[in-house]
C-alpha cells in the first residue's frame, strides 16, 4: 500500500477543520464550554468511563473520538482513516458501545465530536475490520468506480487546486464530492452519526475536499447547524487555504500550534500578547486550536508530550489565553510513529500501559475550569519581562502568569480581580489579591499559576 509515513502526514493534511452553516458561525464551539479533549484512539468504552469519571467533572465540553467506520485491517493507527464501508465497525466499538458511549458523555455533560473520514476510501483491497469486503476503487453495496474521482494519480502539487482536490491524497481512493450520489451517501453516514446522538464533526482532509461541496453535504444533515471543524493546513502560496471553509463553520489553524513550538522553544512568550488575529491568523471566531494532534506530534511540526514542561505550559497558555476553540490531544507514547493503541484502544487506567492521558495531567485539567470560568472575558493587564515571564488576565475574572525563564522570579502582579483570597490552581496554594487588585508571587522556573473568581479554596 501507499507509503504509510506519507500517509500519517496526509491524514494530518486533511483532519483539521471545523464548518458551521453560514450564518450560525459562533465563537468555536456554541455555549462557555469550549475545550474539547481529543481521546485520540480510545476504545468507545474507555472514552465512555473517562466522560464520566474525568471529562465531566473537570469542565470539558466536548469529546472527540476517532473514526468509527469500518476500516482496513491493520494495528496501524492510520488504519482508521482508511474506510471500507460506514458500518460502524472499527476496532474501537461496534453500533452498540457507540451508543452506549454518546449517552454516557451526555448524562455527564459533555458533547461528542466524531472524526469523519468522508475525502476518500482506502488503497488497497481485502476485508475490513466489520467482514466487508472491498477493492480499492469498488465497495459493494456503497461506491463503485463510478464514485471515484477521475485522477487516479497521487496529489504532488499544492499550487493546483484540481491535483489537491480531485487526485489522491496518498494514494486513497478519492470520493468524487461533487457527485449527487456521493453527497448523498455521506450525508446519509453522517444522519446515521447525528442519529446516534452526535453532537459534531470533525472533517478529515476537508483540504481535500471543494468548500461548496461540504456545504452541500451539510446542507442534507437532519441537524445542519452542529458543530463541524475541518482540517485544512495552511500552506503559503498554496491554491486551497482555510478561510475558504470558514463560512461553513470552524476551521483548524495549524500555524497556531507551528508558532507555539517555536517561540517556546526557541524564542520568547512576550512575543505573544497579541497572539491570534494579530499574527495573521483566522478570527477568532472561527479558529479551532491546538498545541498538537496526532499528525502534528509524530511528524515534528509542534510540540508534543516529549517536550516536558515547554508542552505542558504551552497547553497552560493556550486555556488561559484568549483566542480559539482549544483541543486537548491525548494520545499514547510511541517510538514507531505507525504504532497503533496499546491493548487496541482500551484504556484501563491513565498513564498505564503507555497511555498519557494528557487531558486530566493536572496542570491541563485545571485550565479547563479557568477557561469556563473566563469565558468571554477579553485579555487585560498584560505584563512581560522582555522575555521568557509573562502574566495576563482576563477582565475580572481570571488571572495567569507563565514563568518559562531557567530561573525563579518574584514579581507583583496586577490584576483586575476583586480582592479577596483566590487558589492556584497550578499547584493548589493561596493567593492574596489586594484592595488595589495585586498580588506578589513567586514562580519556580517552568511554571505557572491561575487563579479564577469562584474559586477561592483548593
Amino acid at each position: 500500500m501507499a507509503n504509510t509515513r506519507s500517509l500519517a502526514g496526509a491524514c494530518a493534511l486533511a483532519a483539521a477543520t471545523a464548518l458551521l452553516v453560514p450564518g450560525t458561525a459562533h465563537a468555536s464551539p456554541p455555549g462557555t464550554k469550549d475545550v474539547t479533549a481529543v481521546l485520540f484512539e480510545w476504545n468507545f468504552a474507555s472514552v465512555a468511563k473517562e466522560c464520566t469519571n474525568t471529562l465531566g467533572p473537570a469542565g470539558y465540553g466536548y469529546v472527540q473520538v476517532s473514526p468509527p467506520a469500518e476500516h482496513i485491517q491493520g494495528s496501524q493507527w492510520w488504519t482508521s482513516y482508511q474506510p471500507v464501508s460506514y458500518k460502524i465497525a472499527g476496532r474501537l466499538g461496534d453500533a452498540t458501545a457507540f451508543q452506549n458511549m454518546i449517552n454516557t458523555c451526555h448524562a455527564a455533560g459533555v458533547k461528542v465530536v466524531v472524526d469523519t473520514v468522508i475525502n476518500h476510501m482506502s488503497a488497497g483491497s481485502g476485508t475490513g475490520t466489520g467482514g466487508s469486503s472491498y477493492t480499492k476503487y469498488n465497495y459493494p453495496g456503497l461506491y463503485s468506480s463510478y464514485d471515484m474521482d477521475d485522477c487516479t494519480s497521487t496529489i504532488s502539487d499544492y499550487t493546483n487546486r484540481a491535483n489537491v482536490q480531485n487526485c489522491e491524497l496518498v494514494g486513497l481512493a478519492d470520493l468524487d464530492t461533487g457527485e449527487e450520489y456521493v453527497r448523498a451517501t455521506i450525508a446519509g453516514y453522517m444522519n446515521t452519526l447525528l442519529g446516534y446522538g452526535a453532537d459534531g464533526f470533525r472533517i478529515d482532509a476537508a483540504k481535500h475536499i471543494p468548500a461548496t461541496d461540504l456545504a452541500n453535504i451539510k446542507s442534507r444533515l437532519s441537524n445542519p447547524s452542529a458543530y463541524w471543524k475541518q482540517e485544512v493546513i495552511y500552506g503559503s502560496g498554496e491554491a486551497v487555504q482555510p478561510t475558504e471553509y470558514t463560512g461553513n463553520g470552524d476551521v483548524q489553524e495549524f500555524r497556531y500550534a507551528y508558532d507555539l513550538k517555536r517561540v517556546f522553544n526557541n524564542e520568547n512568550l512576550a512575543y505573544l500578547k497579541n497572539y491570534g488575529e494579530g499574527w495573521g491568523y483566522m478570527s477568532s471566531s472561527v479558529a479551532a486550536v491546538f498545541v498538537d494532534n496526532h499528525d502534528t506530534e509524530r511528524n515534528g511540526s509542534t510540540l508534543n508530550y516529549k517536550d516536558g514542561a515547554n508542552y505542558t505550559l504551552a497547553n497552560v497558555f493556550m486555556l488561559a489565553y484568549p483566542y480559539g476553540a482549544p483541543d486537548i490531544n491525548s494520545g499514547y507514547e510511541w517510538s514507531d510513529a505507525d504504532a497503533g493503541p496499546p491493548n487496541g484502544g482500551s484504556v484501563t487506567a491513565c498513564w498505564q500501559d503507555g497511555w498519557k492521558c494528557q487531558h486530566a495531567w493536572p496542570e491541563i485539567k485545571s485550565m479547563v475550569a479557568f477557561r469556563n470560568a473566563t469565558s468571554g472575558q477579553s485579555l487585560t493587564n498584560w505584563w512581560d519581562d522582555g522575555n521568557d515571564a509573562i502574566g495576563f488576565g482576563r477582565g475580572s475574572k481570571g488571572y495567569v502568569a507563565i514563568n518559562h525563564e531557567s530561573y525563579s522570579l518574584t514579581q507583583t502582579y496586577q490584576t483586575s480581580l476583586a480582592a479577596g483570597t483566590y487558589c492556584n490552581v497550578q499547584n493548589s496554594t493561596t493567593v492574596t489579591v489586594n484592595s488595589s487588585g495585586q498580588f506578589t508571587a513567586t514562580l519556580g522556573s517552568n511554571t505557572a499559576l491561575a487563579i479564577y473568581s469562584g474559586k477561592s479554596s483548593c
